[in-house]
């Protein structure tokens, strides 16, 4: 089962910057590509229960998801249904001179074919996931 870190320097505050990746509600609107949908179950304080649609690659993930933040530091999303069940990401936010270091750790769970694809699999998964966050480090660079 694939872990990954992910790190990238995005040249913009820490707040601007959290706003933008932590925010599910605007997934499908600024990354149509990647979020092909995204309906919002049920919000409670600092936690929403979500229904994603994730384009990766050549596949659709469809996953029921839990969204925990604590702002502007941590963004903790659990796959609680669906592909990628049992999938748990972290995304931490620290200041840093030229703006924010973005650190994504995620401990992906496979099923079906991607398990036995093994090492491809986790390769191609890092790619795609790498493309998506270097997506929301143009968006908060540009806006």
């Amino acid at each position: 089962m694939p872990k990954i870190v992910l790190e990238k320097i995005i040249r913009a505050e820490r707040q601007h910057v959290f706003d933008i990746v932590a925010n599910y509600e605007n997934f499908q609107k600024i990354m149509p590509q990647y979020f092909t949908s995204v309906r919002i179950r049920s919000v409670r304080d600092n936690t929403a229960v979500v229904e994603e649609h994730l384009q990766l690659g050549s596949r659709e993930l469809i996953m029921m998801t839990k969204h925990v933040t604590k702002y502007p530091e941590t963004h903790e999303v659990f796959v609680v249904g669906g592909d990628g069940k049992g999938s748990h990401f972290v995304e931490t936010f620290a200041k840093v001179p030229e703006g924010t270091k973005l650190t994504v750790h995620a401990d992906i769970k496979l099923k079906g074919m991607l398990v036995i694809a093994g090492a491809f699999a986790k390769k191609r998964i890092t790619s795609e996931f790498g493309k998506i966050i270097d997506e929301f480090a143009r968006i908060a660079e540009q806006s």
